[in-house]
């Protein structure tokens, strides 16, 4: 009986180590805020909100001249006065339009081309340092605002189109089979354009001073697109460096300004395009769409943030 009431006390539990923040948001069924999903949740995500995408690039488009007096035709005449002084500069001073027949069509075809891609690319850049209330107030597949901003620029292209038509009929090219062409390449281009923009809305929502070089960038690639002069004619009229011809011919902008002229000015000949000149507007569509879509995706947790 005294060995019983002699024996030490049962020695206390020991208590269970705490658990983690991970543990604890699993054990609750929690999940990190804003996420990234899996490329195909992802790509799910946007298609359910397509209806927003289109109504903002509307809304966008409505508002962007809203404050001028001759509003929504400023769509028309920004791209035309700029063609109006590369005719000057280029065609008239320089002399470049001896070399391309129905120059002023070539040239305002080639500067609303390109002016799709620059406009683009520019939008994209601002895309997400320019809505961070947006971005930081709602939930939403950030690759919404890029996109939009693309399809923005799309439309405006599509309602200049009329005026480019106009310009075509007036200086004798007529309507065509091939004007059926315009909606492949554009498609086609769409699709470069937005995957471009994707990758330069990543870049400009950590680095916003590239929106400041952008401009500069653009200047230099619409130079060597041929928007005011003809590739076809220099690539045959000077000896140029077997790279120098690969660049000209394989440049995305001048590809998607080429199969354009192709599709609508008469005059301008399927011996003037470059060579597998479609598996280049393909491939640049691919690889530009599909891969800028991809990095865009891969850092969608981090918008926003910082």
């Amino acid at each position: 009986m005294s060995q019983v009431l002699d024996a030490p006390p049962p020695a206390p539990p020991t208590p269970a180590a705490p658990l983690s923040p991970a543990e604890l948001a699993a054990r609750h069924g929690l999940t990190v805020s804003g996420a990234r999903p899996s490329l195909p949740a992802y790509v799910r995500q946007l298609w359910r909100r397509r209806h927003f995408i289109t109504a903002f690039a509307t809304a966008k488009l409505t508002a962007q001249y809203s404050q001028a007096k001759l509003g929504q035709l400023w769509q028309v005449m920004t791209p035309l006065l700029n063609a109006a002084v590369y005719y000057f500069v280029f065609g008239v001073l320089m002399n470049t339009k001896r070399d391309v027949e129905d120059y002023v069509p070539f040239l305002v075809t080639g500067v609303f081309v390109f002016t799709f891609t620059q406009a683009s690319v520019m939008a994209g850049t601002r895309a997400i340092s320019g809505s961070l209330g947006l971005v930081r107030t709602l939930h939403f597949p950030r690759a919404s605002l890029p996109i939009s901003y693309c399809l923005q620029q799309l439309q405006q292209l599509l309602f200049s189109m009329a005026a480019l038509v106009a310009i075509l009929l007036c200086f004798g090219v007529p309507p065509a089979p091939s004007w059926l062409l315009v909606i492949p390449v554009l498609v086609l281009q769409f699709t470069f354009n937005t995957g471009l923009a994707l990758v330069m809305a990543r870049l400009g929502s950590k680095t916003p001073d590239i929106a400041q070089l952008m401009p500069f960038v653009l200047r230099t690639w619409m130079y060597a697109s041929g928007v005011m002069w003809s590739i076809d004619a220099v690539l045959r009229d000077r000896d140029l460096p077997h790279a120098v011809k690969v660049l000209l011919e394989c440049n995305p902008a001048a590809v998607y300004i080429d199969l354009m002229r192709f599709a609508l000015i008469d005059t301008f000949r399927a011996d003037q395009l470059p060579h597998h000149v479609w598996a280049w507007a393909l491939g640049w569509a691919l690889v530009a769409g599909i891969g800028g879509f991809i990095y865009f995706w891969k850092a969608e947790e981090t918008y926003g943030r910082g």
